[in-house]
């Protein structure tokens, strides 16, 4: 039991005046500057599961000989990297990753949303995504599957479970439910086939792999994959090593980040 009241209309009493933290308003909070590098692709990012997606898909088009070559920076949100002025020009949202495209001339194409980044660069280059018109839609139906559970895998249970200045057991439970559904939906889905999509690698692997493959791994919160047994998803612990083995995934996993002031 709680003695908590929801008020009739909820208000925030923390007030954050401070450069990082959650506040319930959008925009910059400081004047910002980002560096630019000398490839047409900038790449601001950090490595979490979201942002270790674009080096990922940026390391597998280099590594199959496309001029994929990319400049990478670190917006460290801890430090609130990610509420400048600049970096919110370009994602209003404030999260990271964001790409900023060149090779089209000034000012330079922004993309923000991991998923929305993997997709243009899956069609710019012509890779890593199916060419026939059904088969890319059900690639594209991975992809936002894992941008529609990210959230509660993410925000939900990692946070309550590992986060949180408390364990508190119905949160636990939900997200907990909820994450094992996700990973119980994958590994059925993979039982007869080697990627996401079939047999090929593609953006859908890309998306999901940082997120599931690294929980049935342990990489993403202490003790997790024990608390979910993720031994009972024989499948997702199968494709993930494939993933986890690829010469490229590694490299992304390694990538230097720049900072971005000196």
């Amino acid at each position: 039991m709680t003695n908590y009241q929801k008020p009739r209309v909820w208000e925030w009493q923390d007030v954050n005046n401070e450069r990082t933290g959650n506040r319930p308003t959008a925009g910059a909070r400081f004047e910002q500057s980002l560096p630019r590098g000398k490839h047409d692709l900038q790449v601001y990012s950090l490595a979490t599961p979201n942002g270790i997606k674009v080096p990922i898909m940026l390391e597998e088009l280099l590594a199959i000989g496309k001029a994929a070559e990319y400049d990478l920076y670190k917006i460290n949100i801890g430090q609130g990297d990610q509420f400048g002025s600049a970096f919110v020009e370009l994602n209003p949202n404030s999260k990271i990753p964001v790409l900023v495209d060149y090779s089209q001339g000034e000012p330079g194409l922004n993309v923000f949303e991991s998923g929305s980044i993997l997709v243009y660069l899956a069609d710019k280059f012509a890779s890593f995504i199916p060419q026939d018109f059904s088969q890319r839609t059900q690639c594209l139906n991975w992809v936002f599957w894992q941008v529609g559970g990210a959230p509660f895998v993410g925000g939900g249970f990692g946070h309550f479970f590992h986060y949180a200045p408390e364990a508190l057991e119905y949160p636990i439970n939900r997200y907990a439910m909820e994450t094992k559904r996700q990973l119980d939906v994958l590994d059925q889905h993979l039982a007869d086939k080697a990627y996401v999509c079939g047999e090929n690698y593609t953006i859908a692997d890309m998306m999901i792999w940082p997120w599931m493959g690294q929980l049935v791994d342990g990489k993403l919160y202490p003790g997790s994959d024990v608390f979910l047994d993720v031994q009972a998803y024989p499948h997702v612990k199968a494709w993930s090593q494939r993933i986890s083995q690829r010469p490229a995934v590694q490299k992304a996993l390694k990538a230097d980040y720049q900072p971005i002031t000196k």
